[in-house]
């Protein structure tokens, strides 16, 4: 088997195992690195608003492994979650525990009632407004750290042979909050940040483009071979595969 055929034969084995249960990235951890020096901790500003005798949503909550870290009252605890993987994992883990957990897709409308919650939180999903303003309370608090519409853009560049559109080209601060501040919240946080996201081998970079198709449409191994290898000439140029992740942190109160 010569190099070439040795560096394809591994990729297509990362191509094969590119499965994610929860948002688990366990498979490629120590060899990528993402996340570690945004200026603010989402966590933390989560906690900053929660207390034990608040009402709390959780959207999107993947397999619920963040939600549960946080140690909230069970029986105050919501979530929704539409990806139908996670779904069976949160009735799995959730429901058993006496969380109030409801498949749900947050494009479209949230299944409470008006004025149920003292605190929604929301890390990297979907979510309308107008439903988020629906469904706190009087003095209520949303809380929602995003991925922005650059995200990983050079990746996808470098990877596929013709750059696609940008899949969510309203993902920017300023279009976030404008959209918060006119449906009458009070915008307490915000902040915007391009920080590195790095690769020590491109099989790791295969599996990431794998699970997040709607950054890299249309990404095979097969299909994108010269970037692989651009990306392979990269890694033995500089060391390292290297990035730009796109975020936002928007803390807003009704």
């Amino acid at each position: 088997m010569t190099e070439r055929e040795a560096y394809i034969e591994s990729w297509l084995g990362e191509e094969r195992a590119a499965h994610i249960h929860g948002w688990d990235f366990s498979h490629i951890q120590g060899r990528y690195d993402e996340e570690r020096d945004l200026p603010w901790s989402y966590e933390d500003t989560v906690r900053r608003f929660l207390a034990p005798e608040l009402l709390l949503l959780d959207i999107d909550t993947g397999g619920g492994e963040f939600l549960l870290s946080l140690g909230h009252p069970h029986g105050r605890t919501a979530a929704t979650e539409f990806y139908p993987p996670n779904v069976q994992l949160c009735r799995e883990t959730l429901t058993p525990l006496g969380v109030d957990f409801r498949a749900a897709d947050s494009r479209g409308g949230l299944p409470f009632p008006d004025r149920s919650f003292d605190l929604v939180i929301n890390r990297h999903g979907d979510y309308r407004p107008e439903e988020i303003r629906r469904v706190l309370k009087p003095g209520g608090v949303f809380v929602t750290e995003q991925v922005g519409a650059e995200n990983d853009r050079a990746l996808v560049e470098l990877l596929l042979p013709e750059t696609p559109p940008l899949p969510f080209p309203e993902q920017y601060l300023d279009l976030a909050a404008g959209k918060l501040r006119r449906l009458g919240f009070s915008i307490l946080e915000e902040q915007e940040a391009f920080r590195p996201i790095r690769f020590w081998d491109v099989g790791a970079l295969v599996w990431f483009a794998r699970i997040i198709p709607w950054e890299f449409p249309g990404f095979s191994v097969e299909g994108c071979l010269d970037g692989l290898f651009r990306a392979q000439e990269a890694l033995e140029r500089d060391g390292v595969i290297q990035g730009s992740i796109h975020r936002y942190l928007l803390a807003a109160q009704v």
